[in-house]
């Protein structure tokens, strides 16, 4: 979608030389909130008419990753891109501390059991990159995961990126179409955001004092997320670093990079054999003859 272009400035495909202090958590394309309106509106029909095709061509499956400090916006993102896709079609999940039962497993076990089916989009709220980002600042979480000490080097993070590095590349080698998201919220915006929270008796329930204890590892947090984004970012598992003080501006965003992923794969809907489109028309037939 042409007038949705503008999103591959914030395209990662080779991480090297990344600094995210190069991306302005308030940009906005200098676009005003009233055309983005009309643009989300034009872009959630282009998005709902190529998920159709995917899901009709059962070749392909897109899975789009979201990530974001706390406040960042990311489910109320998925919310308002994803409004005018067929539920049959999309599938999302929330990847919350690992139970026991996934703790007994690698860390991308549980990943590989929520990944989308051929002809589906797969969305997840969090996902395997929670081991390189909260496990990362707080390392006492390995502790829990039950690795053999030995195991439990100095290296762990870079082989950690090199296991998930594998890990989307032989998705996009199955034909899962890889896009990632990270919501770049500033500090000053997430502290007004959480104000809100505080302040209005609706928004009580989405406050958590844990929120403010990690908000106090902010620069952990955004080296750990720089670090990540510069190593495992690939032409077949991009990276986007999306603006995030303006929520209307990132639910844009989101929008155009979905569209161009799903674009890059010349989807159709399926061509029928002559024998099938023969069938069709003795169906055709007996139905005019009621």
């Amino acid at each position: 979608m042409k007038e949705l272009e503008f999103v591959d400035r914030y395209r990662i495909e080779k991480g090297e030389g990344f600094r995210l202090k190069e991306y302005d958590p308030e940009d906005t394309h200098d676009l005003k909130k009233d055309d983005a309106k009309d643009l989300l509106a034009q872009g959630v029909k282009r998005l709902s008419e190529l998920q159709e095709k995917l899901y009709a061509s059962d070749r392909w499956s897109l899975l789009a990753v979201f990530q974001a400090m706390d406040a960042a916006g990311k489910d109320s993102a998925i919310e308002h891109t994803m409004t005018g896709v067929n539920p049959q079609g999309c599938q999302v999940h929330s990847f919350k501390a690992p139970t026991s039962e996934e703790l007994d497993h690698d860390f991308l076990w549980r990943i590989a059991k929520a990944l989308p089916e051929r002809g589906r989009i797969g969305i997840f709220n969090r996902s395997h990159y929670e081991e390189v980002l909260v496990v990362r600042v707080h390392p006492e979480f390995l502790k829990t995961q039950r690795l053999p000490p030995k195991l439990v080097g100095k290296d762990i993070w870079q082989q950690r990126f090199e296991d998930i590095t594998g890990f989307e590349r032989h998705l996009a080698r199955n034909g899962t179409a890889v896009c990632k998201f990270f919501l770049h919220v500033s500090k000053e915006e997430q502290k007004k955001r959480f104000l809100e929270r505080i302040d209005d008796p609706a928004k009580n329930w989405k406050f958590s004092m844990t929120d403010v204890a990690e908000r106090a590892r902010w620069d952990e947090y955004m080296a750990a997320y720089e670090d990540a984004i510069r190593h495992t970012s690939a032409p077949h598992a991009p990276w986007y670093v999306l603006p995030a003080d303006h929520k209307w501006f990132t639910r844009l965003c989101v929008v155009g990079a979905l569209i161009a992923t799903l674009e890059k794969l010349d989807l159709a809907f399926p061509v029928l054999e002559e024998a099938a489109k023969a069938q069709l028309g003795k169906a055709r037939q007996t139905l005019s003859a009621e």
